[in-house]
């Protein structure tokens, strides 16, 4: 009777073997064959292949230039920021979910509820659930209809919002309550 541990030992063993068969057998056949080639002649494996400097120069700029363009886009580019309005003591912020978040960073007075209204356009996976993690809240979005949920941030501070992917964000920035 095989134990678990003889089973594994002898399924490593085999796999190991198997792997090098094909290693013994490419090597004895390196040691047999072997056909000088001369200068002139050129192997099927590698073949230099000649480009214009302009070329070369080309798909550079355009590398950089693509470069240049994703690290605008994920870490440079503007946000859309917006002061919810207050609705019988209720902060409250319409959010559109198209490809993202829009506004994507939310204003509010910290210690006073806040009303979000996610409203879904884009039919991707990906944007069909928002998570709000520092709220323990995670929220399924309907496709073309208005999904609400309330959440109270205690401190000022930056709360933050993803797509259930966490790969679109929003923040929620809660600024302390002016006197005046």
């Amino acid at each position: 009777m095989l134990t678990k541990t003889k089973l594994y030992g002898t399924l490593a063993g085999l796999g190991f073997f198997l792997a090098l068969i094909p290693n013994v057998a490419l090597a004895q056949r390196d040691m047999e064959v072997e056909m000088p080639i001369s200068e002139g002649e050129q192997t099927a494996q590698f073949q230099k292949l000649e480009q214009p400097l302009s070329l070369k120069i080309a798909v550079a700029v355009g590398g950089l230039g693509l470069i240049g363009a994703e690290l605008w886009w994920f870490m440079f580019s503007k946000t859309k920021s917006q002061k919810a309005r207050v609705d019988r003591g209720i902060q409250e912020i319409d959010i559109t979910v198209d490809g993202g978040y829009t506004p994507d960073r939310i204003e509010v007075a910290a210690g006073e509820p806040v009303r979000l209204n996610f409203y879904r356009q884009d039919p991707s996976g990906c944007l069909e659930q928002v998570l709000l993690p520092d709220f323990n809240k995670a929220l399924d979005l309907t496709l073309n209809q208005t999904t609400s949920v309330e959440v109270m941030p205690e401190k000022p501070g930056e709360y933050t919002f993803t797509c259930g992917m966490n790969m679109y964000r929003g923040v929620i920035k809660a600024e302390a309550n002016d006197p005046s």
